[in-house]
C-alpha cells in the first residue's frame, strides 16, 4: 500500500468501504503467498486464528514473523500436520514456535532485530500480504501501532496487500502512526490486548537476586537502560530503586518500569535524544501496563530500525544494555540464542545494543546469567561453546559478564586474563575442572 496517507477523501468513507469480516479478510490470502505478521503482544491474533481455519484450502503459504503469544493463533507452527499448507519462517523462535523450528516443521531466519524492517523494504522477504494489529483510528483517521511498532511500519509501506485488525482495546501510544487510507483490508475487533507476565527466575530466586545485585551496582545515576527479555533483566529493575534520574531507550519493556516510575527513579531527565521520554519499539506486559501507556506522552514508540540502530542508540549517553546468555566461553564469546544445534530464541537486539554501548559516551554492556544450568549439573562458563552453538555476541564486543558469584569486565583483557576472570565467577563446583581444562588448552598455567 502507499507509504503516504491519502487525505483527499473522507477517512470515515474509506474505513467503511474497506471494512470486512474476518473470513473475508483472510479469504484474500491465496496459496503460494508470502505473508508477514506482527508479533508478541501486538500479534493480530484474530486474523491468524481465522487464517488457521483455512487449513484445508491453502498450500505453500509462507508466514514470516517473530515470536507469538497465543498458541491458537499459531497452529501452523505449534501442531503437526501443516506440512505443505502454511509454513512458519521464524525471525525469533520463542515459546510458541520453538518446538516447530527444532523439529524441522518451521524454518529459522538468522537476523538482527534492527535489520528486519529492511528485509521487508528491500524485498529480501518479498511479502505479498501482511497482517497487523493497530489501535482504532483517531478523529483524523490515524491509527497507532499500539504495543508493537518494530517492523509493522515497514511491512505496511512495502507490502502490496495490507490486512489490518483495528482493535478498540489496543492502547494508543505516541510516536509513529498509520492512516486508514494506507490499509487495504480492515477488520474491526474489540479484544483485550494479549497479556504477558514477567518471567519467573529459573530455580532459586536468590540466584537472580544475587545477579541483579551485582549488575545494579554498576548502573550509574542518569544511565539510559536497555533491558532484554527474561527473568534476570526483570529482576535488575527491582534493584534500581536507589538510583536517580534513570532513562529507558530499549527495544522492549514490561511492567517492571512501573515501580521505578512510581518511585521517581525513572525520569528520562538525561535522555539526550528524547528528554523525558521512555523510548521502545514494542511492549509486553499486563493490562496495568497497557493502561499506563495509553495516550501517555512519556512513552515514545519508534520502529526497531530506529531504536536499535547503532547510529541512533550509539549517540545515547550512558547507555547501559543488560541481556542474558546460555553460555560464555573462555574467549568471551556469548551464545544466547542456541543450545547446541537447537535454536532457542534469536539474536534479537542483543548485538545491536552491545555495539551501541561501545559507542555511547559512558556506556557499557552486561551479559548476565546464572552460573549453571540443568539443575546445577552443567556450567554455563565453558572452555568452548557446545558443538553446534552459534556465537551471538563476539569476543570483540563483549564487556561485562555477571553471574551470582560476581561481575567481571573483559574489555581490554587478554585471553589468559579473561579465562582467569571467568573462572572466578563460575560456580565453585566447576572451578577446579574449568581450571584444568584451561591449563590443558594452554590458556592458564596450573
Amino acid at each position: 500500500m502507499s507509504a503516504t496517507p491519502d487525505l483527499g477523501k473522507d477517512w470515515k468513507t474509506i474505513l467503511a468501504e474497506r471494512t470486512v469480516s474476518l473470513e473475508e479478510a483472510v479469504g484474500r490470502i491465496r496459496s503460494g503467498m508470502v505473508v508477514g505478521s506482527g508479533h508478541f503482544a501486538g500479534e493480530p491474533a484474530a486474523l491468524l486464528e481465522a487464517l488457521c481455519r483455512r487449513k484445508d484450502d491453502l498450500h505453500d503459504v509462507k508466514m514470516y514473523h517473530m515470536n507469538g503469544v497465543t498458541a491458537g493463533a499459531y497452529a501452523y507452527a505449534t501442531e503437526p500436520g501443516w506440512e505443505g499448507k502454511i509454513r512458519h519462517y521464524s525471525l525469533f523462535a520463542g515459546a510458541q514456535t520453538r518446538k516447530a523450528v527444532q523439529e524441522g516443521r518451521a524454518d529459522f531466519v538468522p537476523c538482527f532485530f534492527s535489520e528486519i524492517p529492511r528485509l521487508f523494504r528491500d524485498r529480501h522477504v518479498a511479502t505479498d500480504a501482511c497482517f497487523v494489529q493497530l489501535s482504532a483510528p483517531d478523529s483524523h483517521g490515524f491509527c497507532s501501532y499500539g504495543v508493537s511498532c518494530d517492523y509493522a511500519q515497514a511491512m505496511i509501506e512495502s507490502t502490496p496487500l495490507v490486512i489490518a485488525e483495528l482493535n478498540d482495546q489496543m492502547p494508543r501510544t505516541h510516536g509513529e502512526r498509520v492512516h486508514v487510507s494506507q490499509l487495504d483490508v480492515i477488520v474491526r475487533t474489540s479484544r483485550p490486548v494479549l497479556e504477558v507476565k514477567q518471567s519467573d527466575p529459573d530455580g532459586d530466586t536468590s540466584v537472580a537476586e544475587a545477579i541483579a545485585g551485582h549488575v545494579s551496582a554498576l548502573v550509574p545515576d542518569g544511565a539510559n537502560l536497555q533491558l532484554g527479555i527474561g527473568a534476570i533483566p526483570d529482576m535488575v529493575l527491582k534493584f534500581l530503586k536507589g538510583k536517580k534520574d534513570l532513562g529507558i531507550h530499549t527495544e522492549m519493556f514490561s511492567d517492571g518500569i512501573l515501580e521505578l516510575i512510581d518511585a521517581g527513579v525513572l525520569t528520562g531527565a538525561h535522555n539526550n535524544l528524547h528528554p523525558g521520554k521512555i523510548v521502545a519499539t514494542f511492549i509486553m506486559g499486563t493490562k496495568k501496563l497497557y493502561d499506563f501507556v495509553d495516550d501517555n506522552p512519556m512513552i515514545l514508540m519508534k520502529p526497531v530500525d530506529y531504536t536499535n540502530s547503532v547510529l541512533v542508540a550509539g549517540r545515547m549517553e550512558k547507555l547501559v544494555s543488560i541481556n542474558s546468555a546460555v553460555q560464555v566461553n573462555f574467549h568471551g564469546e556469548v551464545a544466547a540464542d542456541t543450545i547446541g544445534f537447537r535454536h532457542f530464541s534469536g539474536v534479537g537486539g542483543q548485538v545491536d545494543f552491545v555495539r551501541s554501548t561501545g559507542l555511547s559516551q559512558g556506556g557499557f554492556s552486561v551479559i548476565a546469567m546464572p552460573s549453571t544450568a540443568r539443575g546445577g549439573t552443567v556450567s554455563r562458563i565453558v572452555p568452548t561453546l557446545d558443538r553446534g552453538a552459534c556465537v551471538t555476541t563476539s569476543r570483540n564486543d563483549v564487556h561485562y559478564i555477571a553471574t551470582e558469584f560476581g561481575c567481571v569486565n573483559l574489555r581490554g583483557r587478554s585471553i589468559r586474563e579473561r579465562t582467569e576472570m571467568l573462572i572466578s565467577i563460575a560456580h565453585p563446583d566447576f572451578r577446579e575442572s574449568l581450571r584444568a581444562e584451561a591449563a590443558a588448552l594452554g590458556f592458564v598455567k596450573n
